[in-house]
């Protein structure tokens, strides 16, 4: 429901771009996600957290062939593994980036808490 939902809010905001806006060097996006980060805990963040700022940039890979899920989507900060993004928050993103779609993502909250889900928290945006 919710990748048709935005499949039809993209095509919608496709044609409702003026002609000039259409041409290659629009840089519009669009928010798909605001999410926690999962698996914190289990690799590179712990090591990294005084070096990673709000506004980072952050690499989204897919993993299709992952044991554990097949719309898995790994999350990387500058080339180190971070986590991914929450199997309840992935199916959209792995849809469209299966399709060739450009996926962006920056951190949005890093919070000092005990409980790793609220480590770090990231938006997810598409290109138009």
């Amino acid at each position: 429901m919710q990748l048709r939902l935005i499949a039809a809010l993209l095509l919608a905001l496709t044609f409702s771009l003026p002609a000039s806006a259409a041409e290659p060097a629009t840089n519009a996006k669009i928010l798909l996600q605001n999410s926690p980060l999962a698996g914190f805990r289990y690799y590179e963040g712990k090591q990294l957290w005084s070096e990673m700022k709000v506004g980072d940039t952050l690499q989204l890979v897919r993993e299709p062939d992952n044991s554990h899920d097949t719309k898995a989507v790994r999350v990387e900060w500058q080339g180190h593994k971070l986590g991914y993004v929450p199997r309840a928050d992935n199916e959209a993103l792995a849809r469209f980036m299966d399709r060739g779609s450009k996926a962006e993502a920056r951190i949005t909250r890093l919070k000092k808490s005990r409980n790793p889900w609220q480590r770090i928290e990231f938006e997810v945006y598409l290109d138009l």
